[in-house]
């Protein structure tokens, strides 16, 4: 990244929004750095897109304030010419043909006809849309309707894109695209601002995150920050050759432990500091290790032991969790 990648694009200071008895954004701070891929994170109601729309001045904020300097100085809105905007919900006209919309939106952002239409045809075909500039958009899949509003977003190559749940409406392999998108805008030089709650997705793209609960944040930073102010940075799955009981485990001094498959395989939560081999060193003294797997836990992992979930029990999985040899579990909740 250039120099100015340290430069704030946004900055957000403790801002508020309240819809009657409801807050739905809780004095929220911070700052998305220019060329980064910044990720507001949490499940639908956390405030996500409440922060988007004040963003892109659509609504205003109750308390606090919005800076930007998109590279021409300091203002208190984005410059909707160098800003691109997905939001949530689809905008599109629905009776009308793919392309002749998008060169519209295009020329809206200051962009020439025979430039736009150019552009356009070139995203199309990347979309794999070629052949259907003249459909009308309600004729399309909610996928393929999601990829032209996408298209119209991007179209003028802003310098700032906000994009409201972008992996919304697409398979797999259509959210790959997306993601490889997302990189190409950030090496391009392209504020990327995002909110979605598909968290494995953001996980491999982001550069920072802000993961919020309930219009309040919960986490934030870098991955590694984030799993640092979580207390785990690794999770080590151990497999012994017999069972083992949690007073043994205990005496072996590696620290609280999940118990899985009647006790042959045991999980270690890592804190920043500590290693992998000093609980391989702890293990090895006692018992006979047969396999080992280390791995670190994943942003919905610490999101939701974050608001207090436990996130074998939202999966699902058997087994006791051993917490300190007392086989205690945190308490439940729904974010």
């Amino acid at each position: 990244m250039s120099g100015s990648r340290h430069q704030p694009t946004i900055v957000v200071e403790d801002v508020v929004k309240r819809y009657a008895a409801v807050t739905a954004v809780d004095r929220v701070s911070f700052a998305v750095e220019r060329g980064e891929v910044f990720a507001l994170l949490g499940p639908n109601g956390a405030g996500k897109s409440t922060l988007v729309r004040m963003l892109c001045g659509i609504i205003a904020p109750d308390e606090g304030r919005l800076r930007f300097d998109l590279g021409d100085g300091e203002r208190q809105s984005a410059d909707p010419l160098r800003t691109g905007y997905l939001p949530e919900d689809r905008g599109l006209y629905a009776d009308a043909k793919v392309l002749p919309m998008i060169v519209y939106l295009a020329g809206l952002r200051g962009l020439e006809r025979a430039e736009a239409e150019r552009r356009a045809r070139t995203w199309l075909e990347r979309f794999d849309l070629a052949g259907r500039e003249d459909e009308r958009v309600d004729a399309l899949s909610k996928g393929n309707q999601q990829k032209v509003q996408l298209i119209a977003s991007l179209l003028h190559e802003p310098a700032l894109a906000i994009l409201d749940e972008p992996f919304s409406g697409f398979d797999p392999v259509n959210q790959d695209l997306v993601s490889r998108l997302i990189g190409e805008l950030r090496d391009a030089g392209t504020t990327v601002l995002l909110s979605a709650h598909h968290m494995d997705l953001v996980e491999a793209i982001a550069d920072r995150v802000l993961l919020m609960h309930r219009g309040r944040e919960v986490l934030g930073g870098t991955l590694d920050a984030v799993r640092a102010a979580s207390g785990v940075t690794r999770r080590v799955r151990v497999t012994l050759a017999e069972p083992a009981t949690s007073e043994a485990l205990a005496a072996a001094r590696v620290g609280p432990t999940r118990a899985r498959e009647g006790g042959r395989v045991h999980e270690v939560d890592l804190p920043e500091g500590r290693t992998v081999g000093s609980v391989l060193h702890a293990l090895t003294a006692r018992f006979e290790v047969v396999d080992v797997h280390s791995e670190a836990p994943s942003l919905r992992e610490l999101y939701l032991r974050a608001v207090g979930v436990d996130p074998e029990a939202e999966n699902g999985a058997d087994g006791a969790s051993a917490r300190n040899g007392d086989g205690a579990r945190p308490g439940r909740s729904t974010p």
